[in-house]
C-alpha cells in the first residue's frame, strides 16, 4: 500500500517513526556482521503473486466485472507444475499477496460470512489491505469456501514440496471497518470488542475514536460510484459505525476524505494522540543485541493489547507453516512493537523471512537493528533513482552515492522494479517497453547481497494497461476481478509452459530465468562490491556516460565485472578501467585473463593487468548488459 498521510495525522505519524531519531541512525553495524547475523548462503529471490489473479484464465476483463464475468484464480491453480515453473525461474520465496480474508463484495452468507458494504470497499473484489479476518483466508481463493483454510494449508505444503518458502501479508497499521473473525482460536477476542468507545484514546483500546460522532461515507470525487454505479442493496452512502473510528492513514475525521484509506480503521499501539508513547522504549544499546535479548526484554514488560493480538496472529500462521511475512506500511507502527513482534516470531522460527514496506531512509537502520527486520523495501533512493534512468530522464551517477550511503545495511535493502503498488515497467505511463527494464533488473539483482523481488507477469512484460474498475491502468489491479494478459499467455491454459507467449515475451522470460538462476548460485554476489563507475566516467568520458554503470563483485572463488547500458543505442568501444585498488582486492597479478559472459556465454573478451591496473575492452548493445567472469 502506498503512503498517504492525512494532515490531521501528521503529528502522530511523526511520533511513530521518530522515537529514536538520528542517534540510532549512526549506530551502524558493518555489512559483514549483519550478513553473518542473517547467515544467508546465497541470494534470495522473492516472487510476488497476486493470488486471486495468478491462475485466472478468463480474458473478459469487463470493468467492474463480477467474479462470474471476469473469473478468479484459486489456491488450487498453484499446481506442482506451476510451482516448479516458478522455482525454475530462479525463485526461492513466493509472496502470496491477498491471502488473509479481506472485505469483498461477493456474497458468502451461506458460509456464515457477513456481507461487506460497497461504500467502504474499494473495487468489487476488495483491497487485500482491508483485512476482515486475520485467522482465515479470502473465500474467493477456495474451491470450497467452507474449507478455505485447509485449501491454503495444502498450498503451503505444495509450495514447500517444490522447494520454495511461503510469505504472506500482515497489515498491522489498519484493518477493515467490518472486521469480524469467524475462525479465531478459542479465547481470542476480536479487535475493539473490549474498547472504551467513550474516549478518543486508551492504551489498551485497539482503535482510536471520534467520540459522539457517527462515521460518514466520504464524499465521492469525479462522479465515483461504488461498483461502477451498479445497484446494490448496501450501496446507499451509509455505513453504520458509532462512534466513528480514526481512518487507516490516520485521518481523525468522522467523515474521511475520498483519498484517505476510508475502507480501513487505524490500530492503536499505545501512541497517544499527541504523539507521546504509552509503553517502554528500548535502551539505545539494543541496536546491537540479538532477537533473543529483545524477546527477553519484552517478557519483563506489560505491552498494549494490540501488540499481543498481532503477535498471536503472526505465530498462528508460523505454526501453519508460513515461512515469513511482508509487513505493510511498517513505519506507521512504532519500532518498539516490531522489536516485540519480530523477536517473538524469531523465537518460534529463527529462519523466518521478515520484510517491511518502508519509505523513510533516515529510519532504515532503526527498523533493522531495533525493529529486528530482515529486509526493507529499497524504493526511496534506489528504485526511485533507477526509474528515471529507465525512462531516459535520469543519471546512473546517483547510484554510486546510494551504494556508499547504505553500505553497512546493503544486505537488508530488498530491490524490485515491479510490485502491486508501482507502475508496470512496460506500461506506457512508465517506460512503455519491458526491455528498458533489463539493465535495471540486472543491476538491481547483482549490485548487492540483498534479495531481489519480481512481480508476477514482470518477466513476460505485463503492462498493466487494462481498465478494470477501481484505480487507474498502469498498475495491475488489486481491487477487482481480472485476467492478466501476458501472464495468461505464459500460463497457457494451466500448462505453465509459455506456449502462447510472443517471441519477444519468451526472450524476456529467458533473460529473467538466466539472470535469477545465476544470482542464486553465484558466490561473488554474496561477496564484496567495488565501484567502477566513477573512475570510468573520468577516464572514458567520451565513451562511458551516465547511461552506463559498472562495478565489480567478487569472492575468493569468483570474480565478476558487471557493466550495464541503459541507453537504447550501442556504445562505442569502451576501454573499461579496473583501478589498482580493486585489482589488489581481487588478488590479481599482472597478466592477461580470459573473461566469460555468465548469462549467454557468447561474449568473449580479456582483462589485461599491467602495473596493477586492469583494462577490458567492452561494447554494449542498446539496453545490453554483461556479467563477465574473470577466469
Amino acid at each position: 500500500m502506498g503512503l498517504v498521510i492525512a494532515g490531521a495525522s501528521a503529528a502522530l505519524f511523526t511520533a511513530c517513526v521518530s522515537t529514536h531519531g538520528e542517534t540510532n541512525n549512526r549506530q551502524n553495524m558493518s555489512a559483514a556482521s549483519q550478513t553473518k547475523q542473517l547467515n544467508p548462503q546465497h541470494k534470495y529471490v522473492v516472487y510476488q503473486v497476486f493470488t486471486r489473479l495468478f491462475g485466472n484464465t478468463n480474458t473478459t476483463n469487463k470493468p467492474w466485472g463480477t467474479i462470474e464475468e471476469n473469473g478468479v484464480g484459486k489456491f488450487a491453480d498453484f499446481t506442482p507444475t506451476a510451482l516448479n515453473a516458478i522455482k525454475d525461474l530462479g525463485v526461492t520465496h513466493i509472496w502470496y499477496t491477498g491471502v488473509p480474508h479481506h472485505a469483498v463484495i461477493n456474497d458468502y452468507t451461506a458460509y456464515g460470512i457477513s456481507n461487506d458494504d460497497p461504500d467502504v470497499v474499494k473495487g468489487r473484489a476488495g483491497s487485500p489491505y482491508a483485512v476482515k479476518d486475520y485467522y482465515s483466508v479470502n473465500p474467493d481463493l477456495a474451491i470450497d469456501p467452507a474449507k478455505r483454510v485447509a485449501e491454503f494449508e495444502a498450498l503451503i505444503e505444495r509450495t514447500h514440496d517444490a522447494g520454495l518458502k511461503v510469505l504472506i501479508d500482515i497489515v498491522p497499521n489498519h484493518i477493515a471497518r467490518n472486521y469480524q473473525s469467524l475462525d479465531k482460536p478459542a479465547g481470542v477476542e476480536d479487535f475493539g470488542v473490549n474498547d472504551d468507545t467513550s474516549v478518543e484514546y486508551a492504551r489498551d483500546n485497539n482503535f482510536y475514536y471520534v467520540p459522539k460522532q457517527d462515521f460518514k461515507v466520504p464524499a465521492a470525487l469525479n462522479d465515483y460510484k461504488p461498483l461502477g454505479g451498479e445497484k446494490h442493496p448496501l450501496a446507499d452512502d451509509y455505513f453504520a459505525e458509532s462512534p466513528a473510528k480514526w481512518t487507516g492513514n490516520g485521518s481523525r475525521h468522522a467523515q474521511p476524505h475520498f483519498h484517505d484509506w476510508y475502507e480501513t480503521v487505524k490500530i492503536n499501539y499505545g501512541v497517544k494522540p499527541d504523539g507521546s508513547l504509552d509503553f517502554p522504549t528500548l535502551p539505545a544499546d539494543f541496536a546491537q543485541k540479538d532477537y533473543q535479548a529483545h524477546f527477553q526484554f519484552w517478557s519483563q514488560h506489560d505491552v498494549p493489547d494490540s501488540w499481543i493480538k498481532f503477535r498471536d496472529i503472526a505465530l498462528y500462521w508460523i505454526e501453519k507453516g508460513v515461512d515469513g511475512f511482508r509487513f505493510d506500511m511498517a513505519e506507521m507502527v512504532p519500532v518498539e512493537f516490531w522489536s516485540y513482534m519480530n523477536s517473538s516470531i524469531k523465537m518460534a522460527n529463527p529462519d523466518a523471512f521478515l520484510l517491511a514496506e518502508i519509505y523513510n531512509p533516515k529510519r532504515y537502520r532503526d527498523y533493522i537493528h531495533l525493529g529486528k527486520m530482515d529486509y526493507l523495501y529499497d524504493k526511496v533512493d534506489f528504485y526511485d533513482s533507477l526509474k528515471p534512468v529507465m525512462q531516459g530522464k535520469g543519471s546512473t551517477d546517483h547510484l554510486v552515492s546510494i551504494q556508499n550511503r547504505f553500505a553497512d545495511i546493503e544486505h537488508n535493502l530488498l530491490h524490485f522494479l515491479d510490485n502491486h503498488d508501482e507502475q508496470r515497467v512496460a506500461s506506457p505511463e512508465f517506460a512503455g517497453d519491458a526491455n528498458k527494464g533489463k539493465p535495471a533488473m540486472l543491476v538491481s539483482a547483482t549490485i548487492s547481497t540483498s534479495p531481489m523481488m519480481v512481480y508476477f507477469g514482470q518477466e513476460v512484460g505485463e503492462d498493466g494497461s487494462e481498465e478494470t474498475g477501481f484505480g487507474d491502468p498502469s498498475r495491475t489491479t488489486i481491487f477487482d476481478y481480472a485476467g492478466v494478459p501476458a501472464h495468461q499467455r505464459w500460463m497457457n491454459g494451466g500448462k505453465f509452459d509459455g506456449g502462447k507467449l510472443t517471441d519477444e515475451e519468451r526472450q524476456l522470460r529467458d533473460f529473467y530465468q538466466r539472470l535469477l538462476n545465476f544470482t542464486i548460485s553465484s558466490g561473488a554476489l554474496m561477496g564484496d562490491y567495488a565501484d567502477l563507475h566513477q573512475v570510468n566516467r573520468s577516464a572514458n568520458y567520451q565513451t562511458y556516460t551516465d547511461q552506463q554503470f559498472a562495478y565489480a563483485r567478487f569472492s575468493d572463488k569468483e570474480k565478476l565485472v558487471i557493466v550495464a547500458n541503459f541507453a537504447e543505442t550501442k556504445t562505442p568501444l569502451i576501454n573499461l578501467v579496473i583501478p589498482a585498488d580493486v585489482i589488489a582486492d581481487m588478488g590479481l597479478a599482472d597478466g592477461e585473463y580470459n573473461l566469460t559472459e555468465k548469462l549467454y556465454g557468447e561474449y568473449q573478451s580479456k582483462l589485461t593487468v599491467t602495473n596493477g591496473r586492469g583494462l577490458i575492452d567492452v561494447e554494449l548493445a542498446g539496453l545490453g548488459s554483461l556479467i563477465l567472469s574473470i577466469q
